[in-house]
């Protein structure tokens, strides 16, 4: 099957290198033949086509990689090597941003390793199963801690998993289930969320002066968000599944919470007996977390210096705050642990590097994704999404809403960037709209919305990556099963999108959604009954 699909990627590549032969000499001679054009989405395809077929991620970014350096170098051998290595792998580690992004991982990694360690875990497990009954109650308490937890999508992703796995693995709930849950209300929450680290981007993205505004205004449009949570709940009361998820759920009553191969083995076994602590310690550093990292964003937004909190959070650094607050509430955790005696100095020193290594999946596929991205960005696809959007706005006015979204899910899940794809497409929309337009503010919601869905869905999305990680699933386990729902959740939202370029209102519009996201729900339960 591989070779098969690696035959048909090097016929895709020479049949473009012919396409390319007829190609304008000029435009060649400067930029290359497939510069700005579809080819630049390509590698992506080609990577993502090939992680879902062969179940294996690692190999199949690379290829992907690999397709785009042939591309941008025009099948230049030596310059391809180059493009990969030193103007890829090298580039993305060397980029400040991943960097600190990577080293927040591993801090998080090391911080749930102590949790584990120290019983925190455990005795969370054993609380939340005196409180919480059901499967129902178990998925319903993810969705709540998800939607409280909107300050940033990585650090939601993380924290929502090593808290509610003990949860979920005690009701028989699959991983797979529960990196859906925590993906689900990531990036979808904190796209809704006026004061996360998402909201600081879009109004970096937007005019001067006008980007908050504008992110509260999109709100009640921003429909993929908002009927991702309305599904979510709708299905888990209604104890609906459908897709591979249905098949990893049924192993999972069984026994088999994984469905196949736990890559994270090799990390701390979360089922041996450790330490004697209580709920409090695990509760209590994740509220470390949460408050030290909110003061580590809005520090590297200068709220200490003077800057009010709202333009702090707008100006704050992602990549920085993060990693300083998940360093002192390791360090403010250690202390406590220390104190109240549930562990001993080299106890919590020999627990740290089980830490890192649980988190090596996920940095590894992190690590691909960035170069990946990078040499996606290199070809020009946001050129030629520009030229696309820019074509389709004089003749399909009233559709401009729900074209602005398919555009945004198709380069989102292509490039893995969301945040890349809405600050590409609101500017666009800002120059095809004036603001006092009602459809202005529906196209840059169908851009935030377009772009979740996207990243929601592609395997080479950082918060994708980050669930499967937090979950502790296969990667590819959870991109096969979350990829029916996202697509269900998607076309609802279209649709709807197609409703508010006519009737660009919220208060018909986005009922009209919830409406119809509940009437599917319900004909999959009935369908599922008759069967």
């Amino acid at each position: 099957m591989l070779f098969a699909i690696l035959a048909a990627m090097l016929l895709l590549i020479c049949a473009a290198t012919v396409w390319a032969e007829g190609a304008d000499a000029e435009a060649a001679a400067e930029n290359g033949p497939f510069m700005n054009t579809f080819w630049s989405l390509v590698p992506s395809i080609v990577a993502i086509l090939l992680a879902l077929i062969t179940k294996e991620v690692y190999s199949s970014l690379f290829i992907g990689i690999v397709a785009g350096a042939l591309l941008k170098t025009n099948f230049q051998l030596e310059e391809t090597m180059n493009r990969v290595f030193s103007g890829g792998f090298i580039q993305s580690a060397a980029d400040t941003y991943n960097l600190g992004i990577l080293v927040f991982l591993v801090l998080l990694g090391m911080m749930v390793a102590l949790m584990n360690k120290a019983g925190g875990s455990a005795a969370f497990g054993r609380w939340a199963e005196t409180h919480i009954h059901s499967r129902v109650g178990a998925q319903l308490a993810t969705v709540l801690l998800g939607v409280l937890i909107f300050i940033d999508d990585y650090f939601n992703c993380l924290t929502v998993g090593s808290v509610m796995r003990p949860v979920t693995d005690k009701h028989k709930i699959s991983r797979a289930k529960l990196a859906y849950l925590i993906d689900a209300t990531a990036a979808p929450v904190c796209i809704i969320a006026p004061i996360s680290s998402w909201a600081a981007a879009v109004a970096g993205f937007a005019e001067d002066g006008v980007g908050l505004k504008l992110f509260i205004s999109a709100i009640p449009f921003n429909f993929y968000a908002l009927l991702t949570i309305i599904m979510m709940v709708s299905m888990a009361v209604l104890k609906v599944d459908f897709g591979p998820m249905a098949r990893h759920e049924k192993n999972a009553l069984k026994g088999d919470l994984f469905s196949g191969k736990n890559p994270y083995t090799t990390g701390t076994n979360e089922n041996r007996k450790e330490g004697n602590g209580t709920v409090l310690h695990l509760v209590i550093p994740v509220i470390c977390l949460i408050v030290f990292c909110t003061i580590g964003m809005i520090y590297t937004g200068g709220f200490f210096s003077g800057t009010d909190f709202i333009t702090a959070f707008s100006n704050s650094d992602a990549s920085v705050g993060l990693m300083l607050g998940s360093f002192f509430a390791i360090v403010v955790t250690t202390i406590y642990y220390l104190a109240s005696g549930v562990m001993k100095f080299k106890d919590i020193m020999e627990s740290l590097p089980d830490g890192f290594k649980a988190m090596v999946p996920a940095i590894l596929i992190l690590f691909f994704a960035w170069t990946l991205k990078g040499i996606t960005m290199d070809l020009g696809a946001e050129a030629y999404v520009n030229s696309v959007v820019t074509g389709s706005a004089a003749g399909f006015r009233n559709f401009l809403p729900a074209i602005i979204f398919a555009i945004g899910c198709l380069l989102s899940f292509a490039t893995g960037t969301s945040w890349g794809t809405f600050g590409l497409l609101i500017p666009i929309v800002q120059s095809v709209f004036p603001m006092d337009n009602p459809l202005a503010i529906v196209c840059i919601s169908a851009c935030m919305a377009g772009a979740v869905c996207g990243d929601h869905c592609s395997p080479i999305s950082d918060t994708t990556i980050m669930s499967s990680a937090g979950a502790q699933c296969d990667h590819v386990n959870h991109v096969n099963t979350q990829l029916p729902y996202a697509v269900t959740c998607a076309v609802v939202s279209m649709l709807t999108y197609v409703l508010a370029g006519f009737v660009p209102n919220a208060w018909v519009a986005l009922p009209a959604g919830i409406v119809l996201m509940l009437g599917v729900v319900f004909s999959i339960k009935l369908a599922q009954k008759k069967a």
